[in-house]
């Protein structure tokens, strides 16, 4: 009971803080637009939020070993409060830049410490359910999260403040438990080079997921503003995206472990480069059409990092599994960091499908990439489990592993 009172505890404030850092990114966007900030400005914001994401990865494992989990999560839960708080304060693109940083700083850490955490309290029986809890509780905040957007005012004191609030409330239930605080496992190894040795397609693979999710979750409200979507519409938009990739997992988790994961991956692209070439090409679709078109967007692209995750992890060794983790994610926060200035210099230059076409060049690469692939190295008949992989800390690695083991 105390464990499974301890789960509650980190749940509850993975929701809280999810719906803090789900918002910030579509609420920065469309403030951005209300204070007269240019398309590359709010661009630069979304990029600055993931490198502030990456450093958050690297230095949250060594910050827990050096003053402990529920002091990490506070200094944590501190800079990104600090950074939310700021932003009314101080109203200037770049200074927003160096705020989405520690904001990033904030959600880096803050699920390292929540994941490490579980990692501890987890038996292997109780694993998997443990895994689709957090699983549940991380994805319907995140579509909660994009619908606050439709009630946020942007640009107000009000709306930062209340996801500030949300960001400290986080802090207790984890502070609070009277669960004792576990043991500080080991930082993993950054080893940007095992995903190549492993797939060098998983790791090109997560790269566009990157380039896919980043820019839609950050750049999207620009393109929404600009095809004439209301504020409630565009939070509509952004949840249809995050909808379609939940309902996804399930259907291509099977697929994934029924069929070679290099033609689930190729398939995926073909499908979503259909849906941006719909949307782009297609500008007047409508209010419905395009809740459509970002529902199946999502479901084509979002499972694309799950898919290259397993198919890595395929070809790894059982005590690699939390070091390719760590690689996946720092190739994920490359194409993060990079998209969403690139998306909205192109936006600015050739209008809001320019987004569209971006996305679908990058699938494109990874079709023609994976056709090559395909002739270079045959498939295995080793598969390990296809498991949703969150992009939420490099430990995550150490919670998913012993499930693909199984």
């Amino acid at each position: 009971m105390r464990t499974a009172i301890s789960f509650a505890a980190l749940f509850l404030s993975v929701i809280l803080m999810q719906l803090s850092s789900g918002g910030v990114g579509p609420l920065d966007a469309l403030s951005g637009l209300a204070l007269d900030f240019s398309t590359e400005q709010i661009g630069l914001l979304g990029s600055a939020h993931f490198l502030g994401f990456f450093i958050g990865c690297w230095w949250a494992p060594r910050l827990m070993g050096s003053v402990g989990h529920s002091r990490a999560f506070a200094a944590f839960t501190a800079a990104g409060t600090i950074g939310l708080m700021s932003h009314m304060l101080v109203v200037d693109p770049y200074a927003w830049a160096i705020m989405r940083i520690a904001s990033g700083i904030c959600v880096a850490g803050c699920y390292t410490v929540i994941e490490a955490w579980l990692q501890a309290k987890v038996t292997n029986e109780t694993r998997g359910r443990t895994m689709g809890a957090y699983r549940v509780a991380d994805m319907g905040a995140s579509l909660v999260a994009q619908l606050l957007i439709s009630v946020l005012e942007p640009a107000s004191y009000v709306s930062y403040n209340l996801l500030a609030l949300f960001c400290c409330a986080s802090l207790l239930p984890l502070t609070l438990t009277k669960v004792s605080q576990p043991e500080t496992p080991a930082a993993p190894r950054l080893r940007p080079s095992l995903a190549i040795i492993c797939s060098p397609l998983a790791a090109a693979a997560v790269v566009v997921a990157a380039i896919s999710s980043a820019t839609f979750r950050m750049v999207g409200p620009l393109y929404g503003q600009q095809v004439g979507l209301a504020v409630d519409q565009i939070a509509y938009f952004l949840a249809a995206f995050v909808l379609g990739g939940a309902l996804a997992q399930y259907p291509m988790g099977w697929l994934a472990d029924k069929f070679d994961r290099r033609h689930v991956m190729i398939g995926l692209s073909v499908a979503a480069i259909i849906c941006c070439i719909i949307t782009a090409a297609m500008p007047g679709l409508g209010v419905n059409g395009v809740m459509w078109s970002a529902f199946f967007f999502g479901l084509t692209s979002f499972p694309i990092y799950s898919v290259a995750a397993a198919h890595a992890n395929d070809f790894a060794e059982n005590h690699e599994r939390v070091e390719l983790a760590a690689a996946l994610m720092f190739f994920y926060a490359l194409g993060a960091i990079a998209a969403p200035l690139l998306a909205s210099t192109l936006i600015e230059a050739y209008g809001p499908g320019a987004m569209f076409v971006m996305i679908a060049v990058g699938h494109a690469a990874l079709i023609l990439f994976g056709l090559g692939r395909m002739l270079v190295r045959p498939t295995t008949d080793k598969k390990t489990r296809y498991i949703w992989a969150p992009r939420t800390s490099f430990t995550i690695g150490q919670l998913t592993g012993k499930i693909r083991d199984k």
